[in-house]
């Protein structure tokens, strides 16, 4: 089982609402248009990227799915980037 990081750009209104609401089944949101897939297999990853391509037009949405490598990094506190003691 891998994790895998969604992110999109979607055109449409309604294609963006239809994704946002079929990935927040799947993954969790991370941001606007960043969702955190977890621990999911080879299967798993292509019917939710079935799922994808059955919303999206590939003409003008760009959707990217990137493979997280090092299971070892993990989500800390934010950093204030206005703190000049940061460093």
């Amino acid at each position: 089982m891998k994790d895998y990081i969604i992110s999109y750009d979607i055109v449409n209104y309604k294609r963006l609402a239809k994704l946002a609401r079929s990935l927040e089944k799947e993954a969790m949101r991370i941001q606007h248009s960043v969702f955190l897939l977890s621990s999911v297999t080879k299967n798993e990853l292509l019917g939710i990227i079935d799922m994808i391509n059955a919303i999206i037009d590939e003409e003008a949405d760009d959707v990217r799915i990137y493979t997280i490598v090092d299971p070892g990094i993990s989500l800390a506190q934010a950093v204030n980037l206005a703190d000049p003691y940061i460093f």
